[in-house]
């Protein structure tokens, strides 16, 4: 117990209002629950120090079968909580939504408006984590310096794994996933270091996939910005060298960053030559046009085991005619009331 006095839980003491209110659900989920597990513990050694071979006074019961007082307390407690548990859960899922935009940096304080927030865009690579910042136009590798009490808006994709960014002492965890993009809107009102990481498991470096999360006030991030300036540019060929699976990458310093990187890396065409997946999803969209039924317009027709195109008859083996199945080895033949290749009759 004295070791771990001077341990720091962060995930207990935040420093960001996101992870206060999360931090105050985790409380109160316990404290419902405590409810009835503080009482259901007490009176397990209550029954059995009681109710003990030794204690004559006890009364004895055998013939007991029911009692309505007690169902009522054994059945309504438990659902009082569960209710309780539902409303807090459905209300807090919508008010900490990582897609809501923050209407508040804490208790008593909201956002102003107009208030526009800063724009992060976050990469996750094997094994580190790329933050570029657009609107300053710099980026670092496992470095996230933010300023206290302005509200942040994380777009979060990865290179080629399933990650987790996950800033405890900011808010919960979010998916990072290739080719898709998931958002996360937080803030820090306090200044310090603390740290985040990965909270997928994801091979050999994940251990180390650890990036440090510093809160300054607005003219220390000024001055940050300015000191990322020196760094050398981060180009489409720094990237794909960087996307290399690595461990232990210490922080690292870019001054500029080619434009539309982070869009490529979303869309997976950093290469030079490779389509973008959403140019490919729209030009398959504009030749899918015309008669979905007849696929006029030179779109391609739905692939086996997908939904068929509107309009469309289902192309699965069970909503065929038998003719239409065609012959094979593997194939069985149609069974009638006189056997096999058969047909039935009606009489």
């Amino acid at each position: 117990m004295l070791a771990l006095t001077g341990c720091n839980m962060v995930v207990m003491n935040p420093t960001g209002d996101v992870a206060v209110q999360q931090r105050d659900l985790i409380l109160i989920s316990t404290g419902l629950m405590l409810i009835i597990i503080i009482p259901v513990m007490i009176l397990t050694v209550v029954f059995a120090w009681r109710y003990r071979a030794t204690n004559t006074r006890a009364k004895y019961d055998p013939d007991f079968d029911h009692s309505m007082s007690l169902e009522l307390v054994v059945w309504a407690c438990p659902l009082l909580i569960i209710i309780a548990l539902g409303a807090v859960t459905w209300s807090s899922t919508h008010l900490l939504d990582p897609f809501r935009p923050l209407d508040r940096i804490a208790p008593g304080r909201p956002v102003a408006a107009g208030t526009k927030p800063l724009e992060v865009q976050v990469v996750a690579l094997d094994w580190k984590w790329l933050f570029i910042y657009p609107e300053q136009g710099i980026a670092t590798i496992n470095e996230l310096a933010l300023p206290v009490d302005v509200p942040v808006h994380f777009s979060i994709t990865s290179n080629t794994q399933m990650n987790t960014f996950y800033v405890p002492t900011m808010a919960g965890m979010i998916y990072a996933m290739p080719n898709m993009q998931s958002e996360l809107h937080a803030v820090l009102n306090q200044p310090g270091e603390s740290w985040g990481q990965s909270s997928n498991y994801t091979g050999a470096g994940f251990s180390y996939m650890r990036f440090k999360t510093v809160g300054m006030d607005q003219n220390g991030f000024n001055g940050w910005v300015q000191q990322v300036k020196a760094g050398e540019a981060l180009t489409a060929a720094k990237y794909l060298e960087l996307a290399k699976p690595s461990e232990r990458v210490p922080a690292m310093h870019f001054g500029t960053v080619e434009a539309g990187l982070y869009d490529r890396a979303l869309n997976r065409c950093v290469e030079a030559g490779r389509p973008c997946a959403n140019a490919t999803m729209a030009s398959d969209m504009q030749r899918g046009g015309g008669d979905p039924r007849s696929h006029v317009g030179g779109g391609n027709p739905p692939s086996h085991g997908s939904m068929p195109m509107p309009g469309a008859r289902p192309d699965g083996a069970l909503m065929r005619e038998p003719e239409e199945k065609g012959t094979g080895p593997n194939i069985g033949s149609p069974q009638g009331p006189n056997g096999p290749n058969q047909p039935a009759t009606n009489n």
